[in-house]
């Protein structure tokens, strides 16, 4: 048999499946939704799994988190411009208007992709407003985008850990810890971990 019979057909496929996996990486998505809170000036920045690329160890996530700093007047304007980055998205303005009330989560989930974004709104804490003013702007596909610091990344993930001991928060602070080690505040990083009560770590 010849292995190479097939072989045109599947260097089609394959191009095929390529572009499929570059249409659905996430990043594509993120810059596009930077570029729209930028044009709006409304002020944001990435955290989760995303930022844990950027300061830690890669791995896979599906999910884009963003905290956020939305006003209702700004609801229409990215509701509108959120829906137009493809085909059946999916948007609740009702969900965005409770988001803003609570200081909770929206969510879009982006049609063509799949790619859920989770929107969170910040509370009027000075936490909150401090990893805002830190924020770091990095480039993502020639994008500028703006991420949460390594130091107050740390920070919420140690945040999350009370919250919900999941074994992940643990092993992405260890990643930052051990990938961005050399460029943390650590006199920033400890004293906000005193500052909340939260578990101490060792660097």
């Amino acid at each position: 048999m010849n292995a190479d019979r097939n072989y045109g057909n599947w260097q089609n496929r394959w191009l095929a499946i390529k572009s499929i996996m570059e249409e659905t990486d996430p990043r594509h998505l993120l810059a596009a939704i930077a570029k729209i809170l930028n044009d709006l000036k409304i002020p944001y920045l990435i955290t989760g799994g995303m930022a844990v690329l950027i300061w830690g160890r890669p791995r896979f996530t599906a999910d884009i988190d963003i905290a956020i700093e939305l006003k209702i007047s700004d609801i229409d304007k990215l509701k509108d411009a959120l829906t137009a980055l493809g085909k059946a998205n999916y948007i609740d303005k009702n969900m965005m208007k409770d988001a803003i009330a609570h200081n909770g989560e929206f969510n879009f989930i982006h049609g063509e992709s799949g790619v859920k974004v989770d929107f969170w709104v910040l509370k009027n804490e000075q936490f909150e407003m401090s990893r805002m003013e830190r924020k770091i702007k990095k480039k993502i596909n020639e994008q500028p985008v703006y991420f949460i610091s390594p130091e107050d990344l740390i920070i919420s993930k140690l945040q999350w850990r009370q919250i919900s001991p999941s074994s992940r928060h643990m092993e992405d602070i260890e990643s930052i810890l051990k990938i961005s080690g050399d460029i943390l505040d650590k006199k920033y990083l400890n004293s906000w971990i005193e500052k909340l009560g939260l578990e101490k770590i060792v660097f």
